[in-house]
This record gives structure tokens, sequence and C-alpha cells, in this order.
């Protein structure tokens, strides 16, 4: 008794445990977890946060520097000077066996150029990293929403492969009946029976073709493989008027990035020209520097003040042409990435006008297929019931049954095509994260 106690509690701590594991999945929510959890996500995040220490790091350049620096030194040799007076040789000690110092230095910049360019260099690569972090999101985004969307038409060919198989088992009860009563042959029989083995085999490839995309999407958002997700009931609306109109290209987050690159690599160019201005800074100390011939704490040690205040000026006059190199080389990075963005502006138009092709092939595809669909319905009603009352072959039955699980299939595979399209036209829009509230 005890132990079927025991065996009952690990089996209602198994269910509890599934039951928790197992969570519908929405798009929205899928988005939202990829988000918060996916690698990419993560990064972005933390490029952006050490954007803001950049900045902090170039606005404390532009600070008053202040140092402390201090030395402690035993003469074990004192060095010896050597002089002649009056016709005599005399050899003099110059220093202390103890010598120490401690000194307080201030530097301030008053102009420097490349500090004042790195500053606006540093605001600029914050901003670059905010609209890349947007960027990013967009491209997890469009992943899992492609991800999600292949799983529903798995499960759609899965539907299909349930429908027939519930036909066929029937068709197959029916003539096993009739085999047993004399009045249809056993070969028919065999055929069925073939039928739904190909069938089972492939209900399992499809099954294990949902699992695969179910691990792919795990991945997409940053979920554990190990744990179960079941995708909420959400069916394939259809938007006919999504591919009228769409955006310029200009407002892509693509085109954005690459033109606040482009604006990052000019700050580079001014800040190799800031190497041909003068430099001014404000300097100054305040110390002290000790001597004794006892150590400097308890001895015979004095410490005279020291301190100074100036102005340090650098003029570069000649440098040999290495900056103006540096400026040439900065120049041409600058027509690379204006050359690149030409180029990504043509790549997005023709991303985007094959989307609005693909959207509008497939409506076309999707209200075929319907169509197909009710026909190959109708076709196997009345095959089945010709088959029934003995004026239709099983092959003319098994047939029809195969023309519709082909119209449904071809049906699915539109309605993807028009789901992957219609992401890319919201993507075209900039309006990929409408989706998390689908």
């Amino acid at each position: 008794m005890k132990t079927i106690r025991i065996l009952a509690s690990l089996l209602l701590g198994t269910m509890v445990f599934q039951s928790h594991a197992q969570q519908q999945l929405s798009l929205s929510d899928a988005i939202k977890f990829a988000l918060q959890n996916k690698k990419e996500a993560k990064k972005a995040k933390l490029d952006l946060e050490n954007s803001q220490y950049q900045i902090d790091e170039v606005r404390g350049s532009a600070l008053p520097q202040i140092t402390a620096n201090g030395s402690l030194k035993y003469n074990v040799l004192i060095p010896e000077m050597v002089l002649e007076a009056g016709g005599q040789t005399q050899k003099i000690k110059m220093g202390q066996p103890w010598n120490s110092n401690a000194v307080v230095s201030l530097n301030q910049q008053l102009f420097n150029q490349s500090i004042f360019t790195g500053l606006k260099a540093a605001k600029t690569t914050k901003e670059f990293y905010q609209i890349n972090a947007q960027l990013t999101d967009e491209q997890v985004i469009e992943k899992v929403a492609n991800a999600y969307y292949e799983i529903y038409q798995e499960h759609l060919k899965l539907q299909t492969i349930e429908n027939n198989l519930q036909s066929t088992t029937k068709t197959k009860d029916v003539t096993e009946g009739l085999v047993n009563a004399g009045l249809a042959k056993k070969i028919d029989l065999d055929r069925l029976v073939v039928n739904l083995n190909n069938l089972e085999a492939q209900k399992q490839q499809t099954m294990n073709a949902v699992q695969i995309k179910e691990n792919a999407l795990k991945f997409a958002i940053g979920k554990p493989i190990e744990e179960d997700i079941e995708l909420s009931q959400e069916t394939f609306e259809i938007n006919p008027t999504i591919a009228v109109e769409t955006d310029n290209v200009e407002n892509r987050t693509e085109v954005q990035l690459m033109k606040k690159q482009i604006e990052l690599y000019e700050l580079n160019k001014k800040s190799k020209v800031a190497d041909l201005y003068p430099k001014l800074s404000l300097g100054g100390d305040f110390g002290f520097n000790g001597f004794g011939k006892g150590f400097p704490i308890g001895g015979d040690f004095t410490w005279p003040k020291t301190s100074s205040i100036g102005l340090n000026l650098s003029v570069p006059i000649f440098t040999g042409g290495t900056i103006k190199a540096r400026i040439n080389q900065a120049d041409i990075q600058i027509r690379q990435a204006q050359v690149d963005l030409e180029d990504t502006k043509l790549g997005l138009n023709l991303a985007k006008e094959n989307a609005k092709s693909q959207i509008k092939i497939s409506l076309l595809t999707i209200d075929n297929n319907r169509r197909n669909v009710v026909l190959a319905k109708g076709v196997l009603d009345d095959t089945k019931n010709n088959f029934n009352n003995g004026l239709a072959s099983l092959t003319e039955l098994l047939d029809a049954e195969r023309a519709l699980a082909d119209a449904e299939n071809n049906l699915n595979t539109s309605l993807l095509n028009y789901k992957v399209a219609e992401v890319q036209i919201i993507k075209a829009n900039g309006e990929l994260k409408s989706l998390i509230n689908e």
C-alpha cells in the first residue's frame, strides 16, 4: 500500500511538472520573451549601456586631471663633485643619504580640438548604438515571426493528415465488412491498409518536423530546449490592402544606422584634422622635496616646499605628412560608407518590391487554392458516395482523397508564403514591433 502511495505521488508530481513546463505561447509572447532573453538583444542593450561609459570617459579627459606622486630613496653612495680652489682640490658631496619627494599636480586642458571632437563622437556613438539596438530588435522579431509561422504550417499539414487518416480508416472499416461478407476483394482492403500505413508514416514525419521547428523557435527566442511549448490557437489572417503602400526606405532602421555610421566616420576625420591644431593646457603643482642624513620619520630630515604654475603649448610644425595621410584614409572610409549606403538602399527597395509582388501572388494563390479545396471536398464526397454504391473504384476514391490532401497542403503553403511576405512588408514600413501587440 505504501508503495502504491509513493508511485501515485510521483505520478502526480510528474503531471504537475508537465503542466507547469508546457505553456501556451502566442506570437506576441514569443517576441517579448526573445527581446528579453535572446543573446543578440541582450548584447545590443549592453552596447548601449557601454556607450554612456564612453561618453563619461571622453568628458572626464576634459576635466582637471589631478595626480599625486611620491618617492623615497636612500643613496648608498652619495655623488661627489671635485672643485679646485687656490691650488687645492676638494671633494664636495652632492646631496644627503636620504631623499624623498611628495607632489600633487594639476593639469587642465584649455584648448584641445581632439578632446572636443571626441566628445561629439562619443555622443554620436551612443545614438549609433540606440539605432543598432532597435535594428537588432527588428531582426529578432523577424526571425521569431518566421519560425512561429513555420510551426503553424506544420500543424496545418498535420491536421490534413489526421483528416485523411480518419476518412481512410472509415473506408477501410466499411471495406473490411464487405470483404468479410464476400462483397469486396481482399486486395482492395490491402490497398487501404497500405495507404493507412503510409499516412501514419507521414504523420510521424510531420510530428517530427513540428518538434524540430519548435526547437528552432525555442532557440530563436532564447528558451531552453528541454522546456515544452504549446502554440496558442491563432489563424492566418489575410489583409489584402497591406501591399498598397509602403514607407520610403529613408525611414528604415538599416539606413538610419548607416547614416549614423557615416557621421562617426566624419567625426573620425575631424579628429585627425585636430592633430594639426595647437594644444594648450594649464599645469600646476605643489609638494615637498625632502632630504636628510636620517630616515624621514624621526631622523635628521628637512622638508622644503616646492610649487609651480604654468602654461604648456604644443604647436605641430612639420609631421612628415603623416597627419595628412591619416586624414585621407579617414576620407576614403567616409566615401566607402556612402557607397555601401546607396547599395543598401537599392537592396531594401528590391526587397520591398519583391515582398509586395509576393503578397499579390500569394493572395491570388490563396484564393485559387481555397476554391480548389472546396472543389476537392465536393469531388471526394461524390466519389465516396459512388464507392459506397459500387459506382466508383477504390482507385478513384484514393485519388480523390490524395487530391484533397494536395489542395489543402498547397493552401497551407500559400498561406505561409503570404505571412512571410507580410512580415517583410511590415518590416519595410518599420512597424515590426506592432507584432508584439497582435
